[in-house]
């Protein structure tokens, strides 16, 4: 008989906060009380790491696991390397070492955030608070990106999409995007100002928390613009509770596993035990 645990992953930080941010929105999962729910991180938080997950679930019976990676983008080589430590492919794509890990139970990999509904959701809110006349406004989504060939293609198709459904949600003028590595903003931001100097600048981060990249990276790109920034990433918000909760849930249904393997949303993966 099988059960089911989740392991949601996320990067991991020295910030206490950082990990309380990523903590609270797990807690904000809707999933059966006899599904044990696991968070853990890739990195730097001493104890839960990734191997500290599946340790846990597999002592608590699990015998499949919903792995949700909690990364903005399938253009992370993050989420790539996590792939090919849990054994779901043979070879990682990108340039991550992760050691394999230790898992029995079977391994039902999920995508990351990429452009699901919640993400669009998320970043048109974060738009509308900077936002007066939005007919008169240009929105700008900022990411961190990828120089790794592949993963900055992903990133690129990801932050489109996302552009494009934001200003059509909130009846901007235009939308774009600009990644962080590639070096895109300052650039980007150069032409837009030749080419619409009518428009009010709105830049949205899209990462999941604050740090170093909100608040120094991305202002210090574009320094010397004019735009509106308040530089609050997608942590805390309910709506992110509320996708990890519909990545893991078809997965939490036994007499449906098989059809979920095959139409669940943002490239899921399986591992056999």
């Amino acid at each position: 008989m099988r059960r089911y645990g989740v392991l949601v992953i996320s990067h991991g930080s020295r910030d206490p906060q950082w990990v309380n941010l990523v903590e609270e929105a797990v807690r904000g999962m809707d999933v059966p009380a006899d599904v044990p729910v696991e968070c853990a991180f890739l990195e730097l938080v001493e104890g839960r790491l990734i191997q500290d997950g599946l340790d846990r679930l597999e002592r608590r019976g699990v015998t499949d696991i919903a792995v949700i990676p909690l990364f903005a983008s399938s253009g992370s080589v993050h989420v790539d390397e996590i792939a090919h430590a849990l054994g779901v492919k043979p070879e990682p794509e990108g340039s991550g070492k992760l050691p394999r890990f230790r898992v029995r139970a079977r391994v039902h990999l999920c995508g990351p955030l990429d452009d699901a509904p919640e993400a669009a959701e998320m970043l048109y809110e974060s738009a509308m608070r900077l936002s007066s006349v939005p007919d008169k406004e240009m929105v700008w989504i900022v990411a961190h990106g990828s120089r790794e060939k592949g993963f900055c293609g992903r990133w690129q198709r990801t932050l489109r999409r996302l552009a494009d459904r934001v200003k059509t949600a909130g009846g901007f003028a235009a939308a774009d995007y600009a990644t962080l590595a590639p070096d895109q903003a300052a650039c980007k931001m150069q032409a837009w100002r030749r080419r619409r100097p009518d428009l009010d600048m709105i830049v949205v981060p899209f990462f999941l928390s604050e740090g170093y990249f909100t608040k120094q990276a991305i202002p210090r790109k574009l320094q010397g613009f004019s735009y509106r920034y308040d530089g609050r990433a997608l942590l805390p918000n309910p709506l992110v509770g509320r996708w990890l909760t519909r990545q893991a849930s078809s997965f939490l249904k036994p007499d449906a596993s098989e059809t979920a393997e095959k139409e669940h949303g943002n490239g899921d993966q399986k591992r056999g035990s």
